[in-house]
């Protein structure tokens, strides 16, 4: 099997890519049949979007910290296990995010898109699913979009929703609300078109954030699913990503 490695800035990381690929071989990207990621979670979410042009699958080994999109490291039997594995299928979301001069950005999510505050005043955001408003004023920290596959992230972490893989819906999620008191969220098909409008830009900035990429002084996001790009994750079969996201929501 043609396997082309990268590894995060660690030693350990390093070293790893080393042994693999001494014992293994290295093949150029333009003639990989897949990637092999050594890191952590940010280095495998880093490598899930520098790749995306090369439409290969991703096996990734934990080098980091707590590997949730990666399986054990083991150095002896990849091959097999590379052949063995089974493949899971994303699809990243994609912001719009026009700013106060009205200039527009694009970017992909794999996890999620995040609106957040930029100062000490709470932000003021209105929230509008397929054309018609839902919540007029959301007054909080901000809000956020998230994946089936970044739900057990930042949206489980303010109180957000574990989502299954293939249960096709998203999570939106305030962070830190005050009005509506009682509003704890939602959970939306993956067809829906979320819009984000920022009530007061000027007095109470806010900005966007796709995974590593953030737009400043935000007046409007538009979030949906990207079903025209599809990342392909390759797993154990005894440890796949649907059933981490599965035990996720047992986990005390």
């Amino acid at each position: 099997m043609n396997i082309y490695f990268t590894a995060g800035e660690t030693e350990d990381a390093q070293q790893a890519k080393r042994k693999l690929t001494h014992q293994y071989g290295h093949t150029p990207l333009d003639q990989a049949e897949i990637i092999v990621a050594l890191g952590g979670d940010g280095f495998m979410l880093q490598t899930m979007h520098d790749y995306l042009p090369s439409n290969l699958p991703i096996y990734g080994m934990n080098k980091g910290t707590v590997g949730f999109l990666l399986n054990n490291y083991e150095e002896d039997g990849l091959i097999e296990r590379l052949n063995e594995g089974e493949i899971t299928e994303l699809h990243p979301l994609k912001m719009t995010a026009i700013n106060m001069k009205g200039e527009s950005f694009e970017a992909l999510a794999i996890n999620e898109v995040s609106l957040l505050r930029e100062s000490r005043q709470t932000a003021k955001i209105r929230i509008d699913i397929d054309g018609h408003m839902k919540v007029a004023e959301l007054t909080c920290d901000g809000v956020l979009v998230a994946t089936p596959a970044g739900s057990t992230a930042y949206n489980y972490s303010a109180h957000g929703p574990i989502l299954p893989v293939n249960a096709g819906v998203l999570a939106l999620t305030p962070i830190s609300a005050f009005r509506p008191r009682r509003w704890r969220g939602a959970i939306l098909p993956r067809e829906a078109r979320i819009e984000l409008t920022v009530v007061e830009a000027a007095k109470r900035p806010v900005s966007a954030v796709a995974d590593a990429v953030e737009i400043r002084d935000v007046a409007k996001v538009i979030v949906e699913e990207n079903r025209e790009t599809t990342i392909r994750l390759l797993f154990d079969p005894e440890h796949n990503l649907e059933k981490r996201i599965l035990d996720e929501q047992f986990m005390l």
